[in-house]
């Protein structure tokens, strides 16, 4: 008895293994083409048929890779940041990133970045709380009360942006930058899949807030 009783628990545990994988598995596909889809007509990739907006959120990454390389991701997204700028698509930029090492600063190299490439400082302002997507574009409404703004990065984090902006009423757009060779940004676009699900849950299934948004700062133009 003791051993048929073993056996229906060991079925019954088999099974709903399988069903909690083939729910995580469906769950992971459903995310990704609800986000994809939802955002798709918003997102622009040339200079000449992207609609003009005075600011643009400017999405952080590190600026050199872990071998102290160049980060081609960095490197497309402050290109297309300046170039929308020149070309008078918009006026300002907020550079949004982590800053929460005091050797690791991402809006601090972008601002360098994009100055270098002749953008007045004056028309940039850094967001230092940046931590994930998720609060760098809250805080671009909360914070420095943007609700019309053109959201730089690659297209699938673009993607992911729109998808949260879109949660908090925002009327944003996207344009994006060039993608890293495919062998470059393998590893970046596996981690996407699961990202685009945690969007899902931190939006619809536990409201999750910024980790910090202090006093408004106003970006008046």
């Amino acid at each position: 008895m003791k051993s048929l009783f073993s056996k229906i628990k060991k079925l019954f545990l088999n099974k709903w293994t399988i069903g909690a994988v083939v729910f995580l598995i469906l769950f992971v596909i459903f995310s990704n083409v609800i986000i994809r889809q939802a955002t798709k007509k918003d997102i622009y990739q040339t200079i000449a048929n992207t609609p003009q907006k005075k600011v643009a959120l400017l999405l952080g990454t590190s600026r050199y890779t872990t071998r102290g390389t160049t980060n081609l991701f960095f490197k497309h997204r402050i290109n297309a940041a300046a170039e929308l700028y020149q070309q008078g698509k918009i006026k300002h930029i907020i550079v949004s990133g982590d800053n929460s090492l005091h050797s690791y600063n991402e809006p601090r190299e972008m601002q360098k970045a994009l100055i270098a490439l002749g953008i007045p400082d004056s028309a940039i302002t850094l967001d230092y709380a940046g931590f994930r997507t998720l609060d760098s574009v809250i805080r671009c409404k909360e914070v420095f009360g943007q609700t019309e703004v053109i959201i730089i990065s690659q297209r699938f984090h673009v993607e992911r942006a729109l998808f949260i902006a879109n949660k908090y009423e925002m009327n944003t757009i996207g344009f994006a930058a060039q993608d890293p060779p495919e062998k470059y940004s393998v590893k970046t676009h596996f981690r996407e899949y699961f990202a685009k699900t945690k969007a899902v849950i931190d939006l619809y299934i536990i409201n999750k807030k910024p980790k910090f948004l202090g006093k408004k700062e106003i970006i008046e133009l």
